[in-house]
């Protein structure tokens, strides 16, 4: 009976992957603004964010982003029902990609698909899985009903090999090895531990440097892969491998990366995934800037 709440959840979510696309967006623009008027911790955390990394809008602009950011947000929640159920045909017709020769042309060398946090994130990779099988971080969740569902979404459409965080880097480098693309997001604080604090927005993030650690080890191509909501699906923008990387430290290419991520977020500012903590670790000395 605990579980019961999360299968009818499952199911409702299973409805909505047969709307048309521009209904589920509307819904999805609802959500967002009850999201936004009624989500008091996070509406807190995103507007932090934005005044963190947008000194220069006024309040009633980065409350606007902040706004626009969360309708954004849930709609890329509701898309995933189609992720995880829709067929192949539609979701090509939904999920347009450019630049997939970067990846299925690589030769030999191992990749590492470098794929910051935006809404169409989700999106992204399940285009991408239907060309190619890759290895990933999944993150078990606490609820098994949700778990299955994500792992499901995965591997819908090849068998992708995922790791557990604990696995570290070793199990990564060998899978990588093995000829596995490594699908890598880059941006998000796991804490003082592993990180080291450079520059994102002019704000110092702990970031953990296991870009360049990764490349240094396996001597791999660095692919961004960019996906972008649109009104009428998404865009994947498979860019070509990076020049040059990695650099003279891995403090360089650490702060390279960042901003290369800040250059893509200014595209499309309220799609980036504002919701997250970035700056929850701080400097020895600096003082919590959450409330």
């Amino acid at each position: 009976m605990k579980l019961l709440p999360s299968y009818l959840a499952v199911g409702l979510l299973w409805l909505l992957h047969w709307l048309p696309l521009r209904w589920l967006r509307a819904l999805g623009a609802g959500l967002g603004r009850l999201l936004y008027r009624f989500g008091r911790e996070r509406r807190g955390v995103v507007l932090t964010n934005l005044r963190l990394c947008f000194p220069e809008l006024g309040e009633a602009e980065r409350e606007a982003l902040a706004r626009r950011h969360f309708v954004a947000f849930a709609q890329s929640a509701l898309d995933r029902s189609l992720g995880w159920w829709a067929p192949q045909d539609r979701l090509e017709r939904i999920i347009r990609i450019r630049g997939i020769e970067h990846l299925t042309e690589r030769g030999d060398r191992p990749t590492i698909m470098l794929c910051p946090h935006f809404v169409g994130l989700d999106a992204g990779a399940t285009r991408i899985s239907m060309y190619l099988t890759a290895c990933s971080v999944f993150s078990q969740q606490k609820n098994p009903v949700f778990n299955r569902l994500l792992y499901h979404g995965r591997t819908r459409f090849n068998p992708a090999l995922l790791l557990s965080r604990k696995e570290g880097m070793r199990k990564i480098v060998k899978s990588m090895k093995d000829g596995y693309p490594f699908y890598y997001l880059p941006d998000m604080d796991f804490g003082r531990k592993e990180s080291i604090f450079v520059p994102f927005f002019g704000v110092p993030a702990a970031t953990i440097p296991a870009l360049s650690r990764l490349v240094r080890l396996t001597g791999a191509q660095v692919v961004p892969c960019i996906a972008r909501m649109v009104p009428d699906g998404y865009e994947v923008e498979v860019m070509p491998p990076w020049d040059n990387f990695p650099g003279d430290s891995v403090e360089a290419d650490t702060e390279f990366m960042n901003r290369f991520i800040e250059n893509q977020v200014l595209r499309m500012p309220e799609q980036y995934y504002w919701v997250h903590r970035r700056f929850k670790t701080r400097p020895p000395g600096e003082q919590k800037v959450y409330p």
